[in-house]
């Protein structure tokens, strides 16, 4: 049952609220801006500035999730490798390189190398059974338009010539391979979502930075958001006509206030994880790359091991990683009590249900919680064999939280994707999950506005359009909108 009415006073009253200050609210609301711009807008983050949460360099990977590389977006199912995942990856992540590329043409953010860099993606893998599979794979993706500058070899002097780093003082007699596509990226979602909330603040949204949101309530023509100023302790209540709940791990607690029915039988399961990071120079310059490995067994997506050249704030570094943990706080910032307080009637079977068919899951948390620090420097040592313990440091990456959803038979369902949650009248929106998470942020909040604005959708199209070049297509199918995008964002984005 949803929530009574309420009729307490209000001190402001919005058209849009949106709560977080991550890639998702900041796209978001930089997206209505462009089609409504007569409508007002507020978001509030909790921390001290935007994108400190799973939008921080430090706490993603920056791939620019674009299925290039990341395995686990194209699994082989008896001997064959179906590319439909990993198309519809790569068209979102093209959709948000088409954002990106208005927001540096209207000068809405700085020069594009602050938040995004050339830099080929590589799968790499040691095995008979891995390098069969990654043979299958090249196969299958290359013979796709979007893919098809994808290379493949098991030559060690090839591969080393692309990552030098994954082939010195490895043993010759090991069977190795690799497929690489020059023209992947690493991204800085961090910048990024920083200098979209600074050109939100100057388009007229009011942007409020340490207020947290501690409830929402129906009201006759939207929502009462509650509100409290983390530093002056001030509570104050606003109304919105449509709240965007985009706070990450802090999302689930604040759909679950709404008490939409839609909201019920999600559940969340957070993975914490560290990186190891390396900021030796005569070690970064031996190696230009993301290289993804193959999953261990029971790993969720975001622990799929990669060594990876990242820049941020201009310095180039070295990153590897992932580690796996598990803490029951669903932020970096959060409480141990959230994942306890997330339990309700109607999550419980669902979250109780995962637990009991995930075991794989649960045994590699453990194993990974009960890993010395030496043989977790071995995991880095089977990418970059003369690795040196004394040239890395070990970082903690952000919260993550796992969607726990109802499956057909109401047992629980461990989703690894983003879930977009809907009310039936459009009046509140919410974004649940991790990967592929920023790097499809744009093309996730224009589904989120045709869901929960259709009335707008026919009149939005055609501005839609002009920020999208391929809105409503698909560059895969359609090679002179193919060619003309990936030339002109590649031009605008400075990656050619």
């Amino acid at each position: 049952m949803e929530k009574k009415l309420t009729t307490a006073a209000t001190s402001q009253r919005y058209d849009v609220v949106l709560i977080g200050g991550g890639a998702m609210s900041t796209t978001l609301g930089t997206l209505i801006k462009e089609l409504e711009p007569d409508w007002s807008i507020a978001l509030y983050e909790n921390l001290s500035q935007a994108g400190l949460e799973s939008s921080d360099p430090w706490n993603n990977a920056g791939t620019g999730h674009a299925a290039l590389c990341e395995l686990n977006y194209a699994p082989m199912k008896n001997g064959v490798v179906n590319p439909a995942k990993a198309l519809g990856i790569n068209e979102q992540f093209q959709v948000s390189r088409q954002f990106w590329s208005y927001l540096v043409r209207n000068n809405y953010v700085q020069d594009p190398s602050t938040f995004i860099n050339p830099l080929p993606h590589m799968s790499f893998v040691w095995g008979d059974d891995h390098a069969e599979y990654l043979r299958v794979r090249y196969e299958a993706l290359s013979a796709q338009p979007l893919f098809e500058q994808m290379e493949h070899s098991e030559d060690p002097d090839t591969i080393g010539s692309w990552a030098p780093l994954l082939t010195q003082g490895r043993d010759r007699n090991q069977r190795i391979a690799a497929s690489r596509v020059k023209d992947g990226t690493d991204v800085d979602f961090g910048a990024l979502t920083q200098q979209l909330a600074g050109h939100l603040a100057k388009s007229g949204v009011d942007v409020h930075y340490e207020h947290k949101i501690t409830d929402l309530s129906r009201a006759n023509t939207g929502w009462d958001v509650s509100v409290t100023n983390n530093i002056s302790g001030e509570k104050t209540k606003v109304h919105a006509k449509f709240v965007f709940i985009g706070a990450g791990g802090g999302a689930l607690h604040l759909l679950q206030k709404t008490g939409i029915p839609e909201s019920k039988g999600y559940g969340g399961f957070p993975v914490s994880g560290h990186f190891m990071r390396c900021f030796d120079e005569n070690i970064i310059n031996q190696h230009n790359a993301k290289v993804y490995g193959q999953a261990s067994v029971g790993a969720p997506p975001m622990s799929v091991p990669h060594l990876d050249t990242r820049f941020v704030n201009g310095r180039r570094s070295l990153m590897f990683g992932p580690y796996a943990g598990f803490s029951t706080n669903f932020l970096k910032s959060g409480s141990l009590l959230d994942l306890p307080l997330s339990v309700r009637p109607h999550n419980l079977l669902p979250m109780l249900g995962v637990a009991k068919d995930n075991m794989s899951l649960v045994t590699y948390l453990v194993s990974e919680l009960t890993k010395s620090k030496g043989r977790k420097f071995e995991s880095l040592t089977e990418f970059f064999p003369e690795a040196n313990p004394e040239s890395w440091e070990m970082i903690t990456a952000g919260q993550r939280v796992q969607v726990i959803k109802k499956g057909t038979d109401s047992a629980g369902v461990l989703q690894f994707g983003t879930e977009v949650i809907t009310s039936a009248d459009g009046t509140v929106g919410a974004l649940l999950g991790a990967s592929p998470g920023a790097s499809t942020a744009a093309p996730i909040m224009v589904e989120l506005l045709k869901r929960c604005f259709p009335n707008h959708a026919a009149g939005w199209a055609p501005k839609l359009t002009e920020i999208i070049p391929s809105y409503g297509q698909k560059l895969n199918e359609n090679q002179a909108l193919r060619e003309e995008v990936l030339t002109e964002t590649n031009r605008t984005l400075k990656l050619i």
